[in-house]
């Protein structure tokens, strides 16, 4: 006898008190209940915004991953819908890993899979209960209304790995070729055979026959990504016009386990990182070698942009996992007072942008109803601290502030939480430094000082929303995500009378505010 995963799925959400925890974020996306990593399949339909995203419902009691759905029209109230993707097939029973979506226009309707307008791909995991060895297989859903999804009758569509490589081969990536018009083109993560990393791709102008095309490779890089990890996860490719040169340039923004570069950062479990250059068939072309990471945060992982239909444009918006591999041991896991038993967000949206070659990140989330200028603006501050009025008592809010260079001197910044428990975010003398070292999470980093990117102007830009924080610093020069546990923990009674809200200014010699806007929620 069959499980019924769909019902298992809907009763473990129902008796699920998670949205009680005062840690559950606001305006982020959580999980109902159980485990969330990566964005999946995130698209833009006639003004709404879906996000679908690894889902876990059972954890950490059994690992079984579905794609779990998310909506909103504002970016940051989001209404969570049943799962859309559920393993309940031969070639996913094991998990529905990660993959992507195509929105279709409706003249290219009538020619698609189950002429359907959304096509969602994705990596059926399958291992063998008794010698674990893995299959991974690219598969497709269809659509006709993000309500009712249907796996394609002749799934998989991509059945095994390519000879030479292992069946670490997942993540399917489909977008439209902008160089060759009514073709589309699959990116997918792979381990070569010989342990190392790689993106390889296929093509197709069906979306349901894939041909082999080969392996990405860099001709003018150098060889720096010929062994460049042990295995490539969540790689995709995204064009974006510089705001310097005007030019078009091709950013493949992509994970590499296992990499240790002599460089400053790289600090977390496995990074996400991007390199940029022009895409011209299998070849990223004047690429060379070059590579940053994405966001230089304790929990940042597997990023992804939204899709849109080509009568639908846009920004083009991005949102990434605010966690990484082996950080499920955090505070809001444990049922305390019944509530908890749920674990890690996204981010918020954010608009991408190149600037001189590098990648620039605007959050997204719109502010306008509910920002003030804050009082200390145009105020020279002293040593010490300095409350943020305009903030105070809220555990959810966005704030922005950018110094006056001339008359600023020392180091400055924010504290988020209380004076025992708290996270400190100070910019000064060249460099970000974030210090979580009282809060309630500190196993994945303590404190973490980056380098901030020539010519980053003195602004600080920070999204808090309970238990998870956004950090922006210059005009999206620098992001840096992490995860902000802070206060006492427990239920909301054991947040009365503990003033864990707002933030307060630091100042360590002399600050000038010329600029700034606070909104609470």
């Amino acid at each position: 006898m069959h499980e019924d995963l769909k019902a298992l799925a809907r009763d473990a959400v129902a008796s699920s008190r998670a949205s009680s925890d005062p840690d559950y974020p606001i305006f982020h996306v959580a999980p109902p209940v159980g485990r969330l990593n990566d964005p999946n399949g995130l698209l833009v339909d006639d003004g709404t915004f879906h996000v679908f995203y690894q889902f876990s419902p059972f954890h950490p009691h059994r690992k079984l991953v579905y794609w779990g759905h998310a909506s909103s029209t504002d970016l940051s109230h989001w209404e969570h819908h049943p799962p859309a993707v559920v393993p309940n097939s031969s070639y996913d029973a094991s998990g529905a890993y990660s993959g992507n979506a195509v929105v279709l226009d409706e003249e290219e309707v009538g020619s698609a899979p189950a002429a359907a307008p959304f096509q969602l791909f994705y990596t059926g995991n399958l291992k063998d209960p008794v010698t674990d060895e893995r299959t991974a297989s690219q598969c497709l859903v269809t659509s006709p209304d993000l309500a009712t999804f249907t796996k394609w009758p002749d799934n998989p569509l991509v059945p095994v790995h390519a000879e030479g490589y292992t069946a670490h081969y997942r993540d399917p990536m489909v977008v439209r070729d902008p160089d060759r018009p009514g073709e589309y083109r699959m990116l997918v993560g792979a381990q070569r055979r010989d342990e190392t990393g790689a993106a390889v791709v296929y093509r197709s102008n069906d979306l349901v026959t894939w041909a082999w095309e080969g392996e990405l490779s860099f001709p003018q890089a150098g060889g720096a990504f010929d062994r460049f990890g042990y295995m490539w996860e969540c790689p995709g490719i995204v064009r974006l016009s510089d705001e310097v040169t005007g030019e078009e340039r091709d950013v493949l923004i992509f994970c590499p386990q296992g990499i240790r570069p002599e460089q400053e950062g790289f600090e977390n479990i496995f990074p996400c990182v991007y390199t940029v250059g022009r895409l011209e068939g299998t070849q990223l072309r004047d690429c060379d070698g070059t590579f940053y990471e994405v966001d230089r945060g304790f929990e940042f992982y597997a990023p992804q942009v939204f899709a849109r239909r080509p009568s639908e444009p846009g920004p083009v918006l991005m949102m990434g996992w605010a966690g990484n591999a082996s950080e499920d041991d955090q505070p809001s896991i444990e049922p305390d007072g019944g509530t908890g038993g749920w674990v890690h967000t996204l981010t918020v949206p954010r608009v991408l942008s190149l600037r001189g070659g590098r990648l620039v990140q605007r959050p997204a989330v719109p502010w306008a109803d509910h920002a003030s200028r804050p009082s200390v603006v145009g105020a020279v501050l002293g040593t010490g601290s300095h409350d943020v009025a305009e903030l105070g008592g809220s555990r959810s809010w966005y704030l922005r502030l950018e110094a006056q260079e001339d008359m600023t001197s020392g180091t400055w910044g924010l504290r988020i939480g209380s004076e025992t428990s708290h996270v400190d975010i100070m910019l000064g003398d060249g460099v970000l430094t974030v210090d979580r070292s009282t809060s309630r999470y500190t196993q994945h980093g303590q404190r973490r000082t980056v380098s901030l990117p020539p010519g980053c102007a003195p602004a600080l830009e920070v999204l808090h929303d309970r238990s998870v924080t956004e950090i922006f610093v210059g005009d999206g020069d620098l992001a840096f995500t992490l995860r902000s546990f802070v206060g006492p923990g427990g239920t909301a009674a054991d947040h009365v009378g503990v003033d864990v809200g707002g933030a307060r200014l630091l100042v360590d010699g002399s600050l000038r505010l010329h600029e700034g806007v606070a909104a609470p929620r």
